[in-house]
């Protein structure tokens, strides 16, 4: 593995403070994007959105809901990653539409994964559901997170919020979906003292098990 990428991911921090003057290239939010779609998840269903919110006068009325968390205001961009409240069986059929369109792949090979993944979807509850909607939303929470480090782009993830009130205020339910996770991203403030903090991490020996 190259250096550089430790070396980066050693740099990056939770942003406690943003530089609210410095604003993401159209280029490397497309990128941002990109990497987001690229994201690996569960059967490759991708059973999560992106929701991008760069309008400040929007994002104040979500930093109540926040926490009051000032980083969802003075960030460039605050990413919001939403999970579907269902997943349907059409939802499922279109991926693997998708999948014969895009590979071409024969029915024979493509039918009985189908009708696996109806029949399991089916059985489970939609709490179950949900927290397997929830898990590939933190994939791709930290495939973000590697991705800006690599970047020099600075990103701060945040649980703390409330999703009743991020889902009325953007209208997520009619769109079938519900916030789960954060991602403000940007610049850092270079009065941010955290970003000159030594990173406290456990030993090597304490966290990897090599057999």
């Amino acid at each position: 593995m190259a250096t550089d990428i430790i070396d980066r991911l050693k740099w990056r921090y939770a942003t406690k403070k943003f530089d609210s003057e410095k604003i993401l290239p159209k280029k490397t939010v497309e990128q941002l994007k990109e990497a987001f779609n690229l994201t690996a998840t569960s059967y490759g269903l991708q059973p999560v959105t992106l929701v991008i919110v760069k309008d400040k006068k929007l994002r104040e009325q979500l930093l109540p809901p926040s926490w009051n968390q000032s980083q969802v205001v003075d960030a460039s961009h605050l990413f919001i990653f939403c999970v579907e409240e269902k997943l349907s069986p059409e939802y499922i059929q279109k991926y693997f539409k998708r999948v014969k369109t895009i590979r071409n792949t024969p029915d024979k090979i493509l039918k009985p994964f189908e009708e696996f993944l109806l029949e399991s979807f089916e059985e489970q509850s939609s709490d179950e559901i949900r927290i397997w909607a929830t898990n590939q939303a933190y994939l791709a929470l930290g495939n973000l997170l590697t991705v800006c480090a690599a970047a020099n782009i600075d990103a701060c993830p945040m649980e703390g919020f409330n999703p009743t009130e991020f889902d009325r205020i953007l209208g997520l339910k009619e769109k079938g979906l519900t916030s789960v996770l954060l991602l403000p991203v940007g610049y850092r403030d270079e009065t941010d003292f955290m970003a000159k903090e030594k990173k406290v991490r456990k030993d090597m020996d304490d966290v990897v098990i090599e057999l």
